[in-house]
């Protein structure tokens, strides 16, 4: 039996490969993005299981992070880590400012509109181009942005967010 894996938080996803010698393009959860990179080897999820790659090298291409991992050698080895979820151990992660979550503490929580609504529960953060989005869940799917405009409060004792999002949005 094998040993179970640590709780990890995910930091980033990989995208698609860059090049023909094994990089990947990085979407990094960190601000700054170049932070996911101080831990020197990512643990990313590929196939059912966290895989541990040092990290050899790591740049910009177009505004994007790109990395090249040990091991990884031409793009059909970057290939099969496209979509990969990029995860570090909470306890390597610095303590959050006032104000700051990290989206792993955030799954799960009752989701109330400002006018006490409830929403559903928020089940996973997606990615668009202009910043990120929580997925709420409830009699319908709610897509609220993850913007301190939206974001009114957040009570992790009692697992609930709070949300100035209108309910017929």
């Amino acid at each position: 039996m094998s040993e179970p894996a640590p709780a990890l938080i995910e930091l980033g996803v990989v995208g698609a490969p860059f090049g023909v010698r094994g990089w990947v393009k990085v979407r990094s959860f960190t601000e700054p993005a170049e932070s996911l990179l101080e831990h020197g080897a990512l643990k990313l999820w590929v196939a059912g299981e966290w895989r541990t790659y040092e990290l050899e090298a790591a740049g910009r291409s177009g505004g994007q992070l790109t990395v090249k991992l040990q091991g990884v050698e031409d793009r059909n080895a970057a290939e099969v880590l496209r979509g990969a979820s990029i995860g570090i151990e909470r306890e390597r992660l610095p303590r959050t400012a006032p104000r700051e979550y990290y989206r792993a503490d955030l799954l799960g929580c009752e989701v109330l509109s400002v006018a006490g609504t409830r929403l559903g529960t928020l089940e996973y953060f997606i990615e668009t181009p202009a910043h990120a989005c929580m997925v709420v869940r409830g009699a319908r799917e709610y897509w609220v942005p993850a913007v301190p405009q939206y974001l009114r409060s957040v009570d992790l004792t009692a697992r609930r967010v709070v949300v100035d999002w209108d309910e017929t949005s």
